[in-house]
């Protein structure tokens, strides 16, 4: 909150051969109190590109503590877990094509996803990127925030709290003059939370005339939402 202090601590936990894994802890202190609290834990996977189309070969790090053996063994099997997650979501759509349409039989008083849907188009200007022109990747999680918040608000009618960000992913690089269009919606609900799927598209200048987005990134985004006695709010039923 406004007038707390907030600290975020990174650290290369391990270098794969071409990829590592950075951890990013935050904690806010309450200048009144003095007591401090975690507040975020996150991973974020970066690759090193040197200039050309090439990757970078990393060396292994130096590990000084038994805490760095430990996030050592976890990154590998962060990593295991988070390639996974492509061949499961690939097989799950695969199935549900030959399946066809599971919600023929729709739940009494469920309310439909429809109004859910926001759409928002940003243009990427000098401050939204580095030195390179690349946008930057905060800067588009900001904005894929601001549009899952939206979905989420017309659903539980109150001001939803961002809990989680899964499976958030780069698929490819938006630059300076792009015009980046946010397409967010509620997927489901789960009793005091509900998942809000975002996905981004760039164009430039000749994409944009010719309608050729590029997918640039996904994310699935989790919130809750409390009453005026700060007590978790019950989402109702949707059916897609």
């Amino acid at each position: 909150r406004v007038g707390q202090i907030i600290t975020i601590r990174t650290k290369v936990n391990r270098a794969f051969k071409t990829s590592m894994e950075v951890g990013i802890k935050v904690t806010v202190q309450d200048v009144l109190t003095n007591a401090e609290k975690i507040v975020s834990v996150a991973y974020a996977t970066y690759v090193a590109k040197p200039v050309g189309a090439r990757k970078a070969d990393l060396k292994p790090v130096q590990l000084l503590s038994t805490e760095d053996h430990l996030e050592h063994s976890l990154a590998n099997e962060r990593r295991r877990i988070r390639l996974g997650y492509v061949q499961v979501f690939q097989k799950l759509m695969q199935e549900s094509n030959k399946e066809g349409d599971f919600y023929t039989c729709e739940e009494k008083d469920a309310l439909s996803t429809e109004h859910t849907h926001v759409q928002s188009t940003e243009l990427v200007l000098p401050p939204h990127a580095n030195h390179h022109g690349n946008t930057f990747g905060g800067q588009i999680m900001a904005w894929m925030q601001t549009v899952a918040s939206i979905s989420a608000s017309r659903l539980c009618r109150s001001h939803p709290i961002l809990k989680s960000v899964n499976m958030f992913k780069f698929w490819g690089p938006s630059f300076v003059g792009d015009r980046l269009v946010f397409n967010a919606i509620v997927n489901n609900t789960f009793h005091n939370s509900v998942e809000v799927g975002v996905r981004v598209e760039a164009y430039n200048c000749e994409e944009w005339i010719k309608a050729q987005p590029r997918h640039i990134n996904s994310a699935f985004l989790i919130f809750s939402a409390v009453n005026d006695k700060g007590e978790l709010l019950t989402f109702p039923r949707v059916k897609p």
